[in-house]
């Protein structure tokens, strides 16, 4: 067992995973706080490392590319204070922080852990239903339906269309990104069949964002969403194959009676005909087909 425990959160591994629970200090996010604890499996990591510092360290996991919904929704754009896979390590903590760098790099070492992608994801996202209101609506999620609900700051073309309601398998792709200087931030969702390239304060679909406090919440809700879609690397779904009409089989040929007992052979075969029907050797479209032709000899 390996742990460490600081103001900013603690990380403990037991060989087979890594469980990071932000602090309760008031330095430490709204989003990591509501976020909750995470639990990493050994087999989703790709690296730990520890950057030292005069005042204090940094402790960062890498996760193998595509092992957690919350990396794919936010595609890597969550600041410092929101990232759950930093941990702040003050100065006299450093020896503990090295000695969890090397428990975890040798559990991947003897498991043998590859570094590259994945096609499914390796953690679960954030837990339904969740709710987060910022920019110019509210998002909520049950973990079937997106609901979309508008506030007073909403354009008249938008809010005029009434609060949406998404289902899962309509949505092909869900992204958040943040707000960057004079650049709103959104959160977005691409519907099946419905493809829009207004502007997200326009898009009834989106989410316009503004770079409050409370904007990184709606990447909870894209994590949880994207969690429910299909892993961007799986393979795709083989097509089903075409179907095929069953092969005729084949109908017992009538063999050409000698002319001393012509009728009396045919009578037999007819017999012997009638038992296959009666058995479900012959179909009743066979039956028919083979009864005509010794008739026609009769």
């Amino acid at each position: 067992m390996a742990e460490i425990f600081q103001k900013d959160g603690s990380w403990t591994f037991d060989g087979d995973a890594l469980r990071l629970t932000p602090g309760r200090d008031k330095s430490v996010s709204l989003f990591r706080r509501a976020l909750g604890e995470l639990v990493v499996p050994l087999g989703a990591l790709a690296g730990i490392s520890f950057e030292q510092g005069r005042k204090s360290g940094r402790l960062r996991l890498r996760l193998r590319d595509g092992a957690d919904p919350l990396l794919h929704a936010t595609g890597g754009r969550l600041t410092e204070p929101h990232d759950p896979y930093q941990l702040t390590v003050e100065s006299d903590r450093y020896g503990v922080a090295e000695y969890v760098v090397d428990e975890v790099r040798n559990a991947l070492l003897l498991d043998q852990v590859p570094a590259d992608p994945v096609t499914a994801y390796l953690l679960p996202g954030p837990a339904v239903p969740l709710t987060a209101s910022a920019g110019d609506g509210t998002a909520s999620f049950d973990g079937e339906q997106v609901r979309l609900e508008w506030n007073w700051k909403t354009e008249d073309a938008k809010s005029a269309r009434g609060p949406r309601t998404l289902a899962v398998a309509d949505i092909t792709a869900v992204e958040w990104h943040p707000a960057v200087g004079l650049e709103n931030g959104y959160l977005r969702f691409t519907v099946r069949d419905s493809p829009t390239t207004a502007p997200p304060k326009y898009d009834p679909n989106a989410i316009d964002l503004w770079g409050f406090k409370k904007d990184p919440l709606m990447a909870l809700v894209a994590a949880a969403v994207q969690a429910r879609l299909p892993h961007p690397a799986a393979p795709a779904p083989a097509p089903a194959p075409e179907a095929r009409r069953p092969e005729p089989r084949e109908i017992p040929a009538v063999p050409a009676p000698a002319a001393e007992d012509d009728h009396d052979a045919l009578l037999r075969r007819l017999r012997e005909l009638g038992e296959l029907h009666r058995t479900g050797v012959l179909t009743e479209e066979e039956f028919t087909l083979a009864k005509r032709a010794i008739l026609k000899r009769m």
